[in-house]
């Protein structure tokens, strides 16, 4: 771990980073102690048959969810309950949303209604504007009512931002279970660290994966302060989904865990270098156990590849390197009987290892739409033999839709009209027309054009094929 994190800081623009007491006692004093044990439960028992007696009154809960609740948080008179639910009814609250809210957060009917409580409500309802309903308000609240136990108004108002924002990206179902389940203090803990990483440039479609599941890394305290000062030290960029995966792989990897892997990969021929710039591609790598990888290393031997080829696949794409002797012998029987022999398939897989990763459904409609003989969108001259596509396997990763087809079509245009391909004009290389950018094939094939009409013309085509 040592000689990754010093390389790193070699190598990269760091970032800055902001008893138990056990008490014996004599006979006497444990006598007392139980008798006022004795009296305390006959007292509490009294506040929960109270309280579900007011439950199932006041709030028409049934019986055994009154029970439950009374267990969890117990009064002794109406007097606050009766505030909250009034307060809360005073915001657009149904009965029918509020016995939700109390069955999932029953501590809510101890909050003090006018010192607690409403503040926190008011410290929402400004963030969602003095002009807006509380329809929002009401919805997140019902969902997370664990929002109005947090303590603080920054807290509160940055906690909701951040359930606010998941449930808008369409995970609130799950969330709101989780929300649920967890103890109220994990919960807050699981949001507030969240909410470090959100203020740290984390995007929001990769946090939403952490709050809706019972994943660990965003959970604790020390440990997560702990790993993420490693991972911001280490340089990974907060935006990237490399940063997440790095905190998973370090939170579960000690120093010692981690230089064992730098060993591992070593023995196969990487350089401490290599190593930390595979981690940096994909942190996951460190993960893999040696028997994973010392075997993907024989079965790509075994494939054609040769040592130096194999470390130059694993740097390029160490995706590769987790991948199971299975799924690279069935990638392996999809391009045999496509047609591709073991030397081509060796090309692609030094070329373009990503190939390695592809379904058979994904391969066989991209390598049979560019070879097959019988394709309407394809004239004789833009064919593509197994050779050219072991050559420019890249073709196998771009999308048939919205580039393949729109493209071909455009090519079939033109030399239907004369334009492309006869003496006058070569036809141009088919990796240039389908592997450049769309900016670049359209200022090359479409726009060059004088005739405005034909321009024209070629642009439906363009976007007509790739809109559909």
């Amino acid at each position: 771990m040592y000689s990754l994190i010093v390389h790193g800081r070699r190598s990269v623009d760091l970032h800055k980073w902001r008893n138990l007491s056990v008490s014996v006692q004599n006979v006497f004093s444990f006598s007392s102690s139980f008798s006022s044990y004795a009296a305390s439960a006959r007292n509490c028992r009294k506040e929960q048959v109270f309280t579900f007696c007011y439950l199932v009154d006041s709030l028409g809960l049934t019986t055994t969810v009154a029970e439950s609740v009374s267990k969890k948080a117990s009064f002794k008179d109406k007097g606050n309950p009766n505030a909250v639910l009034r307060l809360l009814r005073s915001y657009g609250f149904t009965d029918s949303q509020i016995s939700s809210i109390v069955t999932n957060y029953p501590r809510l009917l101890l909050l003090d209604a006018e010192k607690c409580l409403g503040p926190k409500l008011q410290v929402i309802k400004s963030m969602e504007g003095a002009s807006s309903s509380s329809d929002r308000l009401i919805e997140t609240i019902s969902k997370v009512p664990k929002l109005l136990g947090m303590k603080g108004d920054k807290t509160i108002s940055r906690y909701y931002d951040v359930v606010k924002e998941t449930m808008e990206s369409g995970k609130s179902f799950k969330f709101e279970k989780l929300c649920h389940s967890l103890p109220h203090g994990m919960q807050q803990n699981k949001i507030r660290n969240a909410s470090v990483l959100r203020e740290l440039g984390v995007p929001q479609r990769l946090l939403n994966p952490l709050l809706v599941s019972d994943h660990k890394l965003v959970c604790g305290d020390g440990k997560f302060k702990e790993t993420l000062k490693k991972v911001i030290d280490m340089g990974f960029d907060p935006t990237s989904s490399q940063f997440v995966q790095a905190l998973g792989a370090v939170r579960k990897l000690g120093d010692k865990e981690i230089q064992e892997k730098v060993n591992v990969y070593g023995k196969l021929g990487f350089s401490v270098r290599d190593v930390w710039e595979m981690f940096l591609k994909y942190p996951i790598s460190l993960r893999f156990s040696e028997d994973n990888v010392t075997q993907t290393f024989k079965i790509l031997k075994t494939c054609g590849l040769i040592e130096e080829e194999i470390l130059s696949v694993f740097k390029k794409f160490p995706q590769c390197i987790g991948y199971s002797r299975q799924k690279i012998y069935n990638s392996l029987k999809t391009f045999f009987g496509l047609g591709f022999n073991i030397n081509q398939f060796s090309m692609m897989v030094k070329r373009f290892p990503p190939c390695l990763n592809m379904s058979a459904e994904r391969l066989k409609k991209r390598t049979k739409f560019l070879v097959k003989k019988k394709n309407k969108l394809m004239l004789r001259k833009m064919k593509w033999s197994l050779n050219a596509v072991a050559s420019f396997p890249q073709v196998l990763g771009v999308s048939m839709e919205k580039r393949i087809v729109p493209r071909c079509n455009v090519m079939k245009a033109l030399m239907l009209k004369g334009l492309l391909g006869d003496r006058e004009s070569i036809l141009p290389d088919k990796e240039s027309v389908l592997l450049c950018t769309d900016e670049e094939f359209l200022d090359r094939y479409v726009r060059n054009h004088d005739d405005k009409e034909l321009v024209a013309e070629l642009m439906s085509i363009f976007t007509r094929d790739s809109a559909s």
